[in-house]
């Protein structure tokens, strides 16, 4: 085996940032940082800058099925990471295309409002149909806790983490930027209950796209062969490394050389 073939591919399905701070650029940027190699298929379009978003443009879900039909035909893929559907529809589809490849690890960032300003992507029909359809064809789930506690449907987060993993889900990483702790508290649930606690220093801005960076990394680390466990402290890692390393470009403030997530 050369070292062309030890490389993992990981499909990234999600929405298109124009900014390039979240969104698909934000995952091929990460799962190249982390050693793999990123295949991608777009699920909507975007108008939005680093601190604002006025318009989602989901793609047509026969277009979404065809490509990765394509892909699957050709390609080995080791992981799989799903950001903004953009429609019901869309759900639906990767539904019934993961249902023909139960064996691959699917890592799932349930994009439900907009870390910068709480723009709401996701209505109560997609909340529904992202509970019914993918987080019982998931190995992890990612949401930050306002998304944690909108799937959950409760104010508690152990409570939450037990409703979503009661729904289906191997797995969830509730993470804890939104909260007023002093320092970031990530908790990771599995069917045993609260597996581990993860705290970190809290740095003092916002960010855009910490959520995709940290999805794509752990997809990419359980690609490479790792546990859960392991995948998701190599990712905080390397998310938390990259949000420090940030500097100041115009309104906001973008990330050097290998450390991508932006902070507005």
């Amino acid at each position: 085996m050369n070292k062309y073939q030890s490389i993992p591919l990981v499909l990234a399905i999600g929405g298109h940032d124009p900014s390039g701070g979240a969104g698909l650029q934000a995952d091929i940027e990460a799962i190249a940082a982390n050693g793999g190699h990123a295949l991608t298929i777009v699920t909507a379009l975007t108008t939005q800058n680093t601190c604002t978003i006025k318009e989602i443009y989901p793609q047509p879900p026969s277009q979404i099925e065809a490509q990765c039909r394509l892909i699957f035909e050709e390609s080995s893929i080791a992981a799989i990471k799903i950001g903004l559907l953009g429609s019901t529809s869309i759900i639906h589809i990767l539904a019934n295309l993961l249902d023909e490849i139960p064996q691959i690890p699917v890592i799932l960032d349930p994009i439900l409002t907009a870390g910068n300003d709480g723009t709401q992507f996701a209505d109560k029909s997609l909340q529904d149909a992202i509970c019914e359809y993918l987080l019982p064809r998931c190995t992890l789930v990612t949401p930050n806790s306002i998304e944690a506690r909108i799937l959950g449907k409760h104010a508690d987060l152990a409570c939450c983490a037990e409703t979503i993993i009661t729904n289906g889900c191997a797995s969830v990483l509730i993470t804890g930027t939104h909260e007023t702790s002093h320092k970031v508290i990530n908790q990771l649930y599995t069917l045993s209950g609260l597996l581990q606690e993860y705290q970190w220093p809290r740095l003092i801005d916002n960010y855009h796209g910490s959520g995709c960076t940290i999805t794509s990394a752990i997809a990419t680390q359980i690609a490479l062969g790792k546990s859960l466990a392991s995948a998701v402290i190599q990712a905080q890692l390397y998310t938390w490394e990259s949000l420090q390393q940030a500097f100041l470009s115009g309104h906001c403030q973008l990330t050097p050389n290998r450390f991508y997530a932006q902070r507005c």
